[in-house]
């Protein structure tokens, strides 16, 4: 995209025809029983996020690819660990198409759960 810099396997934009949009609510790493996992293990937490958007995913009819835009907010105000979760998450075997999409990651001071280290929000066009 001219006048854009490159970048890591996303885009810069998505453009969805008109239709139906699945917006998912910010998915924690917290298991069935509300419990966050992995306290202080970000990798451990990435793994119940992709778990847990990939049931949401299904929930309403759609598949990683295709998510529309996804928001990543990472507890750290080190770039290194921001921009690898995002990269560990773009990696993922099953949910990584879902960041091919417009993207965003950010560093955060807090989120919702006591514990909790990441949140990923994503929006999925519908057939």
């Amino acid at each position: 995209m001219s006048g854009l810099h490159p970048t890591g396997g996303y885009e810069h934009v998505t453009i969805v025809e008109a239709g139906r949009l699945a917006f998912l609510a910010g998915q924690c790493p917290v298991d069935g029983d509300e419990r966050v996992v992995g306290v202080g293990d970000l990798e451990r937490q990435i793994e119940q996020v992709a778990a847990n958007c990939l049931a949401a995913l299904a929930h309403a009819g759609a598949a990683p690819e295709d998510v529309v835009r996804s928001i990543v907010y990472v507890v750290s105000s080190e770039s290194d660990v921001v921009g690898g979760a995002w990269h560990r998450l773009s990696e993922h075997p099953e949910l990584g198409p879902a960041f091919k999409a417009a993207s965003t990651v950010t560093g955060v001071t807090a989120l919702g759960y006591r514990d909790q280290l990441i949140e990923v929000d994503l929006t999925a066009k519908l057939d």
